[in-house]
């Protein structure tokens, strides 16, 4: 193995790690809110404004499937609702609730002592230089699926 494909080797498991480890905490954050890790990630895309579901998809990276069968749940439990989309008939916009807001404030105060936890640990500065790092190789990483 070069040495390229060993960093991409050791970049790729710890990213598996990662997510496994930030979908465990996620899980741990969503639980006294009564909601998933899952159905968070989902609120947490149309927090700001409502989108389609391909537009959540593509904002989470995750496929559009999944992402419809947890806007359906959302919907069923009344945490989003869906509204017309005046871009395209077919494709209703996924829109948070009230209670979607609520379960989403519930989880913030947890959310907070867990982020403070983090930044003490690895300091403000490193703590940046990794969110940078990680968003950086995540756009590189996009980059190669218009090619």
């Amino acid at each position: 193995m070069n040495p390229e494909q060993a960093l991409f080797s050791t970049a790729a498991i710890t990213s598996f790690k990662l997510n496994g480890q930030f979908l465990t905490i996620a899980e741990e954050l969503a639980r006294p809110a009564d909601i998933t890790a899952a159905w968070w990630q989902v609120l947490g895309a149309v927090l700001h404004e409502p989108l389609p579901v391909a537009g959540i998809a593509r904002e989470m990276g995750i496929t559009r499937q999944s992402v419809q069968r947890i806007a359906d749940l959302l919907v069923d439990k009344g945490f989003a609702e869906y509204r017309t989309n005046p871009a395209h008939r077919r494709a209703k916009l996924v829109a948070i609730t009230e209670a979607g807001h609520e379960a989403v404030r519930r989880i913030g105060p947890q959310h907070a002592k867990l982020a403070a936890r983090l930044t003490a640990q690895l300091g403000v500065e490193q703590f940046t230089r990794i969110v940078e790092s990680l968003t950086t190789l995540s756009a590189a990483l996009d980059s190669f699926e218009t090619d």
